[in-house]
């Protein structure tokens, strides 16, 4: 129950209430912390690893930053990556955000973010930016994109189709990550976990390809998959698993959406 701003813990007596952290952030990281301060047991389960990614091309491609009209960012890592080259945003060329996280930790750093869709997801950007190119010709607009090593077509195919001209350039690699998988495989056969939360579908795919697809499916046939947006959600549904999606994709909301779950557990 949430009281005043305050988060009243629910008991959860006889019930699992261990929640699986699949983010790479470290036991202390920002959402396993806010699960602890609601009360919740947390397993740091980091599926996935951020490492740098293709240095020499993204150190060019920021050389001549400013040859392009825009600037995307589908993620706070692609902020990090660039930002660390390039402090200080490049004038007269403009910039977009995927979703209202990855905004904030632009404008935090003194980055004006100049299209955000109220969908934090690729199709709702190229949606935003059909809209904000409506009436114009957007044909030959040069667009940069630094991205995941996985980073889905979605973003890139979806503006080249309105005439945009995307290059995409690795700003950093995802890879799985090691895990104690002794120890998950413990907790799935004590049934002992009541959620899984997963920030992005690498975790998904990582976290199914560590446990195998057996021991992933009897985590999932017990615990409830919280997933912080729908593009996650969707690659949790094709592996055939429901997921609840956050009610709002930040990792605050994931936190609240999970404990929430928890509290209307039956």
């Amino acid at each position: 129950m949430i009281l005043g701003g305050m988060v009243s813990t629910p008991s959860l007596r006889g019930s699992p209430r261990a929640v699986v952290v699949t983010r790479a952030e470290g036991s202390d990281g920002p959402l396993s912390r806010e699960l602890r301060e609601m009360g919740l047991e947390v397993l740091s389960w980091p599926a996935v690893a951020t490492v740098p990614g293709d240095a020499a091309t993204l150190d060019t491609m920021l050389g001549a930053v400013r040859s392009f009209d825009w600037i995307v960012f589908a993620s706070r890592n692609a902020v990090a990556a660039v930002l660390a080259r390039l402090p200080t945003p490049p004038e007269g060329v403009a910039v977009a955000a995927v979703g209202r996280a990855t905004a904030l930790t632009l404008r935090e750093r003194g980055w004006p973010v100049d299209l955000v869709p109220e969908d934090s997801n690729a199709a709702a950007l190229v949606a935003a930016f059909a809209l904000h190119w409506s009436g114009t010709n957007a044909a030959g607009v040069r667009v940069l994109y630094p991205a995941s090593s996985r980073a889905l077509p979605t973003l890139a195919a979806g503006l080249e189709q309105l005439g945009a001209r995307v290059t995409q350039v690795e700003a950093y690699r995802t890879e799985g990550a090691s895990l104690d998988l002794a120890e998950c495989r413990t907790w799935i056969a004590k049934e002992g976990i009541a959620a899984v939360t997963f920030a992005s579908p690498s975790a998904v795919s990582e976290l199914a390809r560590s446990l195998g697809d057996p021991d992933f499916a009897r985590l999932l046939a017990r615990a409830r998959a919280v997933a912080i947006g729908r593009t996650t959600a969707r690659e949790l549904e094709r592996r055939g698993h429901a997921a609840v999606v956050a009610e709002s994709p930040t990792l605050h909301g994931l936190a609240l959406t999970t404990l929430r779950l928890l509290q209307t557990r039956p």
